[in-house]
């Protein structure tokens, strides 16, 4: 028993004077500021929450800034009370990025991932540290430490606080925060999720205090009445392309009017159609305006939803989960999806 509760042993996948050199700069560093990507979601939000309460326990002035408020089903999350949004203190988040003199970039590659903080960010004289895991990355930054091959923003914070040995001041609450961001950037460790090294990240979680069960029924078993009916509306609209082994569901800027759509009530949905065997791939377009429609994809096995979102939504991600934009009106955005769907054929297995 004795052996089973030693620490448990990580492969070093960051650069070991990486993480020297962030320890140097959050010593000398007098005020911090953490942000993510415009509408955060569990990844981006633990993982940013985390590292705030690691930040405060080593005795630092930090603050978590974000362009906008976290989605009504991660008010949960512990430090999300906390976080400075730009919706609602726009003053204040700006003044925050202005006075800091170190800036960890969370969970996203690109400075327009941060929306309305863009400008803020990028006019920053702060050192800039990134700390994600999607591909392509190009933020100018002090130190950048990208690993697209682990699953989470989450899980790759964790190593870097393993390899720096701060691991000892992860608190229940932070602890908390890092799960979630594993558990939904995973689908609850359902893809993405065949490291074992994350089974040994959440075994020392779990040491910390959390209940495993309590945060999957807050993330994956808990909804409102809107996100039950918006999501059972848009699954029997759901549209399947046999020959295309594809799935694509949409939801008009009206329909989500209809329903009292708030942010995070279709969270996941674009992962249901994979449950279907014959389905490989799965597309869901978001209109939020009558110029932007939100494209999400996620695929099975080696079908690059990445490589589709490249090409044609500027965006991008992992191989089977990905995103981008379409400016537009929603049926431009499915006449274009229709009409790109048959060039990817030839990577369907």
């Amino acid at each position: 028993m004795a052996e089973f509760r030693k620490q448990p042993r990580f492969r070093t996948v960051i650069d070991p004077a990486l993480v020297e050199r962030v320890k140097q700069l959050v010593l000398v560093a007098r005020d911090i500021v953490i942000t993510c990507h415009v509408s955060p979601d569990g990844d981006a939000l633990g993982s940013s929450c985390a590292l705030w309460y690691v930040l405060k326990a080593l005795g630092k002035t930090a603050h978590v800034v974000t362009a906008d408020c976290a989605p009504r089903s991660l008010q949960f999350l512990p430090g999300v009370r906390d976080i400075v949004a730009a919706t609602r203190q726009a003053d204040r988040a700006h003044e925050l990025i202005a006075k800091a003199d170190l800036i960890f970039c969370m969970d996203f590659n690109d400075p327009s991932r941060v929306d309305r903080l863009t400008d803020a960010l990028t006019s920053s004289k702060a050192k800039k540290i990134v700390i994600d895991h999607h591909l392509d990355p190009c933020i100018e930054s002090e130190i950048l430490i990208s690993r697209p091959e682990v699953s989470s923003t989450s899980a790759l914070l964790y190593l870097f606080l393993w390899q720096a040995g701060w691991t000892r001041y992860l608190n229940r609450s932070a602890a908390a925060c890092i799960y979630t961001g594993m558990m939904t950037d995973t689908g609850n460790f359902s893809y993405n999720s065949n490291d074992p090294d994350l089974y040994l990240i959440v075994h020392d979680l779990m040491r910390k205090g959390i209940d495993k069960d309590n945060l999957y029924k807050l993330v994956m078993n808990t909804a409102s009445e809107s996100r039950v009916r918006i999501m059972g509306y848009a699954q029997y609209k759901m549209q399947l392309l046999p020959s295309h082994r594809a799935a694509i569901i949409t939801l008009s800027e009206e329909e989500l009017k209809e329903f009292d759509y708030n942010k995070g009530d279709t969270e996941g949905l674009v992962n249901v159609p994979l449950s279907i065997p014959e389905v490989t791939y799965s597309v869901f377009l978001r209109e939020d305006d009558k110029n932007c429609v939100k494209v999400s994809m996620r695929s099975k096995g080696d079908f690059s939803v990445s490589l589709m979102c490249e090409e044609n939504f500027d965006g991008g991600g992992h191989t089977n989960a990905a995103g981008g934009e379409f400016h537009g009106p929603l049926g431009k955005a499915l006449e274009k999806l229709l009409e790109i769907i048959p060039n990817y054929d030839k990577y369907l297995q």
